[in-house]
């Protein structure tokens, strides 16, 4: 089974001169389309008041429905930040247009852009960064990359722990149907946009596990589009290599962390950050935002840049297939940054025609509507042919077999041996310690001496019978072997906080080795 996923120029239909495919392509075009809209904080109702006006002088036929999401419904005691009538506007019109929103600082409230991402399985986050040389001053004339971002596991899972008095922890949660789903989607887009190259990054040669699945997958997924060329980079490199020669990159896909930070990179050294939109797609939903924030501290002053948020209302109208309509509005945005009519964030002396207002700006776009650029590159989005299929996850058996577990123990002594050598001491049914570490580095036996060792202590047991010949060969271990080891390691005083049972997937290693182990 597979689903569809729409975006920018996807539904698009091919006129190929038959008069049944004329009237359904102009039905679409002319078609209403109800949205919900969230006007945001800061700078939000500015900015989507603008944005509004142009989409309806172009004749978008979006019928906003209002939707209540943000500071003010934090503040009124709401954690989420969203009412429950929200939430049924959203699921009954499918589309959400959104303006930046603010969330309070203290108090421990949770995103709500990365709530809306993942409670909706928006699962794809797609930010085209292009620059607009001379109009936005930027080093990077020719920059056009698209930054596809997995956008709901990695650390977003907002998983975290205090364990000790020292540590805590936030779980970094990889899946393979999410990677399937994003890496596939990023070829898809692609094939569809006629794009050139796909480039991974990852740092797998860290996170061996996590990181290293994303990279598995990706380099399966690449070796069913033989056309389309695949690369892959360490994270760290591939953002400074982004950020000196983005003209090596076509499009980008990468886990949710990297890809929020590297899609700032990219979208500042462009020109700017208000300058940019993206597209939170999923199965059934898609969300279409700045990639900017609310901006309180110019609130209410009337010199907001509009352009990101519009270029998002771009892509939504692409993803409900109203192309040429899209086309329209972005060869008007184009041709007012040729004018030279500029909002105050990317004034240029020597480029810059005439300093605007939001609303001037709103306006003067949609005096140019029906014209196109001159220098820029005109938009043609109805160009985009076919559809992005994702298929829909097959889970593939394998053998899972117990080996181990590793017991994170909270003690607050500083010697490894003191702890080691009482750990090794347990007699529990044929489990036996093989070594410790702290922060991740082996302290025992025969540990790293200079590493600082806080209160956490990862403590890991195996089989007596696992036996060492050129590597460690584990034995399959029965669960009811763990109980008894932490109800042993309880009645002897430890403070077991964390377990992690350790397991072989078809005969294969499925956890990590300690740093010297």
């Amino acid at each position: 089974m597979y689903f569809i996923v729409d975006i920018c120029n996807i539904k698009t239909i091919q006129m190929e001169n038959l008069q049944i495919q004329h009237k359904e392509y102009k039905t679409v075009q002319n078609a209403i389309t109800k949205v919900a809209v969230a006007y945001g904080d800061g700078i939000g109702p500015e900015i989507m008041d603008a944005t509004l006006k142009i989409l309806n002088a172009a004749g978008a036929n979006i019928v906003p429905e209002k939707i209540e999401i943000g500071e003010q419904v934090y503040l009124s005691g709401n954690s989420s930040g969203i009412e429950k009538s929200a939430w049924e506007t959203i699921n009954r019109n499918k589309i959400i247009l959104k303006a930046p929103v603010t969330t309070p600082q203290g108090k421990g409230y949770k995103s709500l852009n990365v709530t809306l991402r993942k409670s909706l399985g928006l699962f794809a986050n797609v930010r085209p960064v292009n620059a607009y040389a001379p109009y936005v001053e930027t080093n990077f004339a020719g920059m056009d990359v698209v930054i596809v971002r997995e956008n709901e596991e990695d650390l977003y899972a907002g998983i975290e722990h205090q364990q000790t008095q020292d540590v805590v922890q936030c779980l970094k949660l990889i899946t393979r149907p999410g990677c399937e789903k994003i890496v596939r989607y990023a070829f898809e887009y692609a094939k569809v946009y006629g794009r050139k190259k796909v480039t991974c990054m990852v740092k797998d040669n860290i996170m061996k596990l996590t990181d290293g699945l994303f990279h598995t997958v990706f380099k399966e997924i690449a070796a069913e589009y033989p056309e389309i060329q695949s690369t892959s980079e360490i994270i760290d490199i591939g953002s400074a290599r982004l950020a000196a020669h983005p003209e090596r990159y076509d499009v980008i896909v990468t886990s949710n962390l990297y890809g929020d930070i590297i899609s700032d990179i990219a979208a500042e050294i462009a020109g700017s950050v208000g300058m940019a939109g993206s597209a939170n797609i999923g199965t059934n939903i898609a969300m279409f935002e700045a990639i900017h924030g609310s901006a309180p501290d110019i609130s209410g002053q009337k010199i907001a840049n509009p352009s990101g948020l519009l270029n998002a209302a771009i892509m939504m109208l692409c993803h409900v297939g109203k192309t040429k309509i899209a086309d329209t509005i972005k060869n008007a945005w184009l041709v007012t940054l040729e004018q030279g009519y500029h909002t105050a964030d990317v004034y240029q002396e020597a480029i810059t025609k005439e300093v605007v207002s939001t609303s001037e700006f709103a306006h003067l776009v949609i005096g140019n509507l029906g014209k196109n650029p001159n220098l820029l590159p005109a938009s043609n989005l109805a160009s985009g042919k076919g559809a992005i299929v994702i298929p829909e996850y097959t889970r593939k058996e394998e053998k899972q077999v117990l080996v181990g577990v590793d017991v994170f123990v909270n003690w607050k002594g500083n010697n490894p041996e003191i702890i080691g050598e009482a750990l090794s001491s347990i007699d529990s049914f044929k489990m036996k310690l093989k070594m410790i570490t702290n922060r991740g580095v082996k302290v025992y036996p025969e540990g790293m001496k200079e590493t600082y060792c806080t209160d956490h202590w990862r403590c890991r047991f195996v089989d007596t019978d696992s036996k060492i010949e050129g590597k460690l060969v584990y034995n399959p271990i029965e669960f009811e072997k763990v109980i008894a080891l932490l109800s042993k390691l309880n009645n002897e005083g430890f403070e077991v906080i964390k377990t992690e049972n350790l397991y072989e997937f078809d005969g294969k290693r499925a956890f990590s080795l300690g740093q010297g182990e």
